[in-house]
């Protein structure tokens, strides 16, 4: 079905990934989007530019819907951004080595989106898909899709359901179909400074307090029901010699349903000072409600397989991913969702992320074949 070779497809993607598009740079995320844009055209795809403001990047819209269609879609997820700063490359350059191909973002998830977008124009013309395609392209999908979940929840408002081109999993290349919710907790503890010789008993130190709140968040984690609490960031006091007013930390927790997610956020905000004279400062939310899998999305899998199957390979249910996406967003509407549908490889956000180049064909031939089709039916 594909005609697009392997050393093609490296070529694109390479030329991809030597634009470094980290969150942080509205203006890498823009530079990315740009090209994007430009090849979508190029391939006879409707695009839309949207600005999310100036310190993120744009959210890019490509669609083969006809003008004035307003059915029920199919709603392609993906994301611009990376977690590489800027300069990774001087030290980590795009490079093949065997079947791996490297470079920053590959993996997660710029070849993805390249296979979809090839695919897609194959089918650019309205009509040319049983379902008109939204594919939403998010400059800020790293750092909890802030600004742009209002966007991915009105689109997915309008689509029948949604495919994510988040990386593989690893192990034979499997799909997602769950994953936990995730979420932030910024705690700062207010003590009382002093001298820490002269004065020491007047001081109440806000370091020794957050210890004592450390290991109760830390003891939230549960195993058993899959839930983990990790205090990830610290910071506190002025210097040695004076008792420390403040200490604030940044913690990252994990639920495997809603349940356990507004469990222990009301755990969080109730948390109390254990000395006297201190005060908590809490700020605790769910970001990402879980992704929990349903029969519709059991639907979706079975269709899926037989797509890989006439592609070449077969297509495994990974179990419930610890990591979010935007997916979660998506799912916890009700729309039936498949996520972890991109390049095979390995190594995200490290300095290792690679992509297999055995794959690429294969995933592109999978990916005409789901568009070919509506998978709800």
């Amino acid at each position: 079905m594909q005609t697009i070779g392997t050393e093609q497809l490296a070529e694109g993607i390479q030329t991809w990934l030597r634009i470094e598009s980290p969150t942080d740079s509205p203006q890498g995320v823009a530079a990315m989007a740009a090209l994007v844009e430009q090849q979508a055209r190029a391939l006879g795809l409707r695009t839309t530019l949207s600005s999310l403001g100036e310190t993120t990047g744009p959210l890019l819209h490509l669609s083969n819907r006809a003008a004035g269609d307003a059915r029920e879609g199919v709603l392609i997820l993906g994301h611009l951004d990376t977690v590489h700063p800027l300069g990774t490359l001087l030290h980590n350059p795009c490079r093949i080595e065997g079947d791996r191909l490297y470079g920053p973002g590959g993996y997660d998830m710029k070849a993805g989106i390249y296979l979809v977008l090839q695919a897609l124009g194959k089918k650019s013309q309205p009509g040319a898909t049983p379902l008109p395609i939204d594919l939403v392209l998010v400059p800020d999908e790293e750092t909890g899709s802030r600004k742009s979940r209002a966007s991915i929840e009105a689109f997915a408002r309008q689509s029948r359901y949604a495919l994510v081109c988040e990386p593989a999993r690893t192990k034979g290349g499997r799909c997602v179909t769950a994953r936990k919710g995730t979420g932030t907790l910024r705690l700062k503890v207010h003590g009382v400074p002093a001298h820490a010789g002269v004065e020491h008993d007047k001081g109440r130190s806000a370091i020794r307090e957050m210890a004592h709140q450390v290991l109760a968040l830390e003891a939230m984690t549960d195993y058993a029901r899959g839930i983990t609490v990790n205090v990830g960031t610290i910071e506190g006091g002025t210097v040695a010699n004076t008792v420390p007013s403040v200490c604030s930390i940044h913690v990252d927790f994990r639920v495997p349903d809603m349940q356990a997610g507004e469990e222990i956020v009301a755990r969080m905000k109730a948390l109390t000072a254990v000395g006297a004279d201190l005060r908590l400062e809490i700020e605790a939310e769910l970001n990402r409600p879980p992704m929990v899998k349903t029969a519709a999305a059991a639907k979706l899998l079975a269709h899926a397989r037989g797509c890989a199957g006439q592609a070449g390979f077969m297509l495994e249910d990974a179990p419930m991913s610890g990591g979010g996406s935007d997916a979660n967003f998506v799912a916890a509407l009700g729309v039936p969702t498949l996520d972890g549908l991109g390049a095979e490889g390995d190594g995200a956000h490290t300095l290792n992320e690679y992509i297999l180049l055995s794959s690429l064909e294969q995933r592109l031939a999978f990916w005409q074949l789901l568009l070919a089709q509506d998978l709800s039916a």
